[in-house]
């Protein structure tokens, strides 16, 4: 079964805006990259997103291209600090494909878990608004591709 990390589109920065929404090109960039999820045939029960606010419109913006049976959703475990066991307990419980997306450092060290074993180490770089697939055959994780808004 598949599972896809997302990373926020580009935000404002905090002394801009302190809710820090996506920038214009933030959007324009995850439009592109959710139109060549869409293009892929991808399908997923739901997007989950932390409760930051960038997080949650990048979510948006790819739900409307990729129109998850169980919509969208705010959860806990996906905020930059937390604890990266939360969301692989998440994916591991789920029956069906999931789009997480959230900010970094947690993508890295979830990434970096489910692959390795060990969050500490580097494994997928994720640049604003990049797609990374991972794929789980028992319990076995492993990145098959990763799709980057230029790319897009």
């Amino acid at each position: 079964m598949e599972f896809y990390l997302v990373r926020h589109g580009e935000a404002k920065p905090a002394s801009e805006d302190p809710a820090r929404p996506l920038t214009d090109r933030g959007r324009k960039e995850v439009e592109r990259v959710a139109r060549a999820v869409a293009a892929k045939e991808i399908k997923v029960s739901e997007i989950l997103h932390s409760d930051k606010l960038r997080a949650k419109q990048t979510a948006e913006i790819l739900a409307r291209l990729l129109c998850p049976s169980g919509g969208v959703r705010e959860i806990g475990g996906l905020a930059p600090e937390d604890d990266p066991q939360v969301a692989k307990v998440e994916m591991e419980v789920s029956q069906e494909p999931l789009m997480l997306v959230g900010h970094l450092p947690h993508l890295s060290r979830l990434a970096s878990l489910l692959v390795t074993g060990d969050a500490a180490r580097d494994t997928v770089e994720f640049p604003s608004a990049a797609v990374v697939c991972l794929s789980r055959a028992e319990s076995a994780w492993q990145v098959r591709w990763t799709l980057r808004p230029e790319a897009g």
